[in-house]
């Protein structure tokens, strides 16, 4: 079969060929520049845990060496610490997952050196399409000069960005709200108060200051420090930016510590959301899909999940052939959780930003408003946390035989110590992104236990049994507990690491039966794509 082409090689479009090649899938990564981004250390990117933990498992060790993991987050306003939270392990605690921050081209480095060394990627730079076609057995698109050329795939995905040439040939549309938010942007290396911890200061009170200002560090004592600006209208001058520079940093130090200038910028975020993410064989990811920001989003952190949602139902068909509902569960999973995530933002931005009419009508406090910021930043809330797919097109039926454990269906699982069948213990997460399920049986006690009999005992042989007779490839893992399972629990997750079912004991049927819904059933039984669930996702999920 022909390979996937990708089209757009920033992070996401990385991320996706690296997560295809991890799965056995070809493809050809078309790339529009040179091949290597220019430094820009005032543009950073904020990863959650798990998207960071994508990144590593697809080869990039950048985060180890040029990201940083936070210890902390602090709200202040005016002149007042309103919050401090710790983040990270720390004994004794349970604290927030820690963000890791990096600039984006060291990330997208880093992500492209793991693309050298794989085999079955492809990168073309200088290679900008102007034409795309479909038919039922795969795509054509034809790069113009200087290397014209017409190549030929299975799919294809535009990871384009925001001004997506494949968004544009598929005649998707694109609506959304401009501006929504400005902030000035300085890179510079100095001493701060507050060592590895950012900080978000609401109302600062210097001149200066504006209506908040955030830091957030970097390895070496480079610091990212963003100004909120009015939507329109200001102009930020050198001379203004420098200002701005040094009384912030009196402000917070008592005088203007010596400091190196790195970078500056003027970013401006939007909120765009595309109609549709998928158009028969070729589909939309990243920047070219949806664009948001405001109020501590992250738009790549959207965007790896895109990857890794798409890479694994692409690799289904293109080893096995898939079921339209597999493929049109992209658009419905994906798209319904950004749109949730864009209006978290449009609800909250005019509570946060001084919109009087909303005061009166919901409650809040200053402490009330910076949870909701911190949610944004920190991975959290409804503008923040990781997506669930409750309402999957995948689900299974509810059976009897199903049971509540301490992850709903539809949300990631917990990361987790557990024994593969080679006898290795490995973090669960460690074996998510390979193509296949996992199901996972919760035994304590085999963590003392020699592998030679655990595996031949007790409920272990039918449930290797009922694995084998699965529709799709599986692999049995073993903890020795999981957040709210009992002994003898069953967990079935797919392979981007969702839950799909728990199951009290060993109950065969029901776990076939939910593994066919994850699969999206048999691809023979598959809808014509012209009548997709796109437009009902369409009417559903639209944030505009």
């Amino acid at each position: 079969m022909d390979p996937v082409i990708v089209v757009g090689a920033g992070p996401v479009g990385l991320a996706l060929s690296l997560a295809l090649a991890a799965q056995g899938v070809p493809s050809v990564l078309l790339d529009e520049g040179p091949g290597k981004d220019e430094p820009r250390p005032a543009r950073t990117v904020v990863l959650r845990e798990d998207t960071a933990d994508l990144v590593e498992r697809l080869g990039c060790p950048t985060l180890r060496h040029e990201g940083l993991r936070w210890s902390g987050w602090r709200s202040v306003r005016r002149k007042q610490l309103v919050r401090a939270v710790p983040l990270g392990e720390e004994d004794g605690t349970v604290p927030l997952p820690s963000p890791v921050h990096v600039p984006q081209h060291a990330l997208a480095d880093g992500l492209r050196a793991a693309v050298v060394a794989q085999d079955l990627v492809t990168m073309v730079p200088f290679s900008r399409i102007d034409t795309l076609e479909q038919d039922p057995h795969g795509v054509t698109v034809h790069t113009r000069e200087p290397g014209s050329t017409w190549w030929r795939g299975s799919y294809l995905v535009g990871c384009d960005g925001a001004r997506s040439t494949v968004r544009k040939l598929l005649d998707i549309r694109f609506p959304g709200r401009t501006a929504v938010e400005r902030h000035a942007v300085a890179a510079l290396r100095t001493q701060l108060p507050w060592p590895d911890e950012a900080v978000l200061h609401r109302a600062p009170p210097w001149r200066t200051g504006g209506a908040e200002v955030t830091a957030r560090p970097l390895p070496g004592s480079v610091w990212r420090l963003d100004w909120l600006l009015p939507p329109r209208g200001e102009l930020v001058t050198p001379d203004a930016l420098i200002t701005r520079i040094r009384d912030t940093l009196e402000g917070w130090c008592g005088e203007t510590p010596a400091y190196d200038l790195l970078d500056t910028g003027v970013y401006t975020l939007h909120h765009r959301l595309a109609r549709r993410w998928r158009s028969k064989r070729a589909f939309l990811a990243g920047d070219a899909a949806h664009l948001l920001g405001a109020l501590g989003t992250q738009g790549l952190d959207e965007g790896l999940r895109d990857a890794e949602n798409l890479a694994w139902k692409l690799a289904q068909a293109w080893h096995r052939s898939a079921s339209e509902l597999l493929l049109d569960s992209y658009q419905a999973e994906r798209r319904a959780a950004v749109a949730s995530r864009l209006r978290a933002a449009d609800q909250s931005l005019p509570i946060l930003r001084g919109g009087a009419g909303l005061r009166t009508l919901v409650p809040g406090t200053a402490r009330g408003h910076d949870t909701l910021l911190a949610d944004g930043h920190l991975g959290c809330g409804p503008l923040g946390a990781p997506p669930s797919y409750s309402h999957s097109p995948l689900s299974p039926q509810r059976a009897e035989a199903h049971v509540s454990v301490g992850t709903d269906p539809g949300a990631p699982v917990t990361d987790v110590r557990v024994t593969a069948p080679d006898g290795k213990t490995v973090r669960l997460r460690d074996r998510l992104g390979l193509g296949h399920l996992l199901v996972i049986l919760v035994a304590p006690g085999t963590g003392v236990w020699d592998r030679r009999h655990w595996l031949t005992a007790g409920v272990m042989p039918r449930l290797v049994d009922a694995v084998d007779a699965l529709p799709v490839s599986a692999e049995l893992l073993v903890p020795e507990s999981y957040p709210g399972a009992t002994a003898h629990t069953v967990l079935l997750v797919r392979p981007d690491g969702h839950l799909v079912a728990a199951f009290s004991g060993v109950r065969p049927a029901e776990l076939l039966a939910a593994a066919d819904a994850a699969r999206g059933g048999d691809a023979d039984t598959a809808h014509d794509d012209q009548a997709s669930t796109t437009e009902s996702s369409d009417r559903t999920a639209d944030v505009n």
